[in-house]
């Protein structure tokens, strides 16, 4: 019952201090936009009773991150450790929801349509211009949406297309812990440590040609050992 009681709480935290925290701020000085979104989500976490336990460092010449994704902590959490402006790859459904929508609008985050066809040319085209244009790397969850369980979803086409399309430097990162800080499925939520595991980037030029594959097979085996020796998901 606390766990169902502390879930509204946590939600409540973070709608308010994207709502009257990230963007007023943001619509007043958009050149800080980075910075803003880095403090407040790392004020979010205090506030939800997280913290944060990194393993590995980002790769500055990464262009492309494949996270895995099982709540919304995991964007809070990736936010908190970096202080710069990714673009963040979002369902278009979620430009349409109060505050959080008009964050990602005012954030210039990139929208994907996945019951359209012509959405992958759509994101191809955002992806690139993010990269090349406004010199930003793109966060994406090759799963597409939030997993229930431990177990790795099936990874979609987009990422690996705009990887190869670009030449794209890729590194690979790993969420545990998120879905106990804040589980969406259950609405239940509970103070905690999220681990973030930064795996090695790569070149995809000249990489084997099942690396799309191999990663994800890596980031599942990472999680298995972190559930088995850490218990990291109690």
């Amino acid at each position: 019952m606390f766990a169902k009681i502390r879930f509204f709480w946590d939600a409540f935290v973070i709608s308010a201090v994207v709502a009257l925290g990230m963007i007023p701020l943001i619509y007043l000085t958009p050149s800080r936009k980075g910075t803003i979104i880095h403090k407040l989500n790392s004020m979010i976490l205090f506030l939800v009773g997280a913290k944060i336990d990194k393993e590995g460092e980002r790769d500055p010449k990464a262009k492309l991150f494949l996270i895995n994704h099982q709540s919304i902590i995991d964007i809070i959490t990736l936010e908190a450790i970096e202080n710069t402006h990714m673009s963040w790859v979002a369902k278009k459904e979620l430009f349409e929801v109060p505050w959080f929508g008009r964050l990602l609008k005012r954030g210039d985050m990139i929208s994907v349509d996945r019951e359209n066809k012509a959405g992958l040319v759509k994101l191809f085209k955002d992806a690139k211009e993010s990269i090349e244009s406004k010199g930003r790397a793109v966060a994406i969850f090759p799963e597409g949406t939030r997993a229930k369980a431990q177990k790795l979803l099936r990874f979609k086409s987009g990422p690996k297309f705009i990887a190869q399309k670009l030449n794209l430097r890729v590194q690979p990162i790993v969420i545990v812990g998120s879905k106990w800080i804040l589980n969406e499925h259950e609405k239940s939520a509970h103070s905690g440590s999220v681990k973030v595991i930064y795996l090695p980037a790569f070149d995809v030029d000249g990489s084997d040609e099942r690396w799309y594959e191999k990663t994800a097979k890596k980031m599942q085996e990472i999680i298995d050992i972190q559930e088995r020796e850490n218990g990291i998901f109690r």
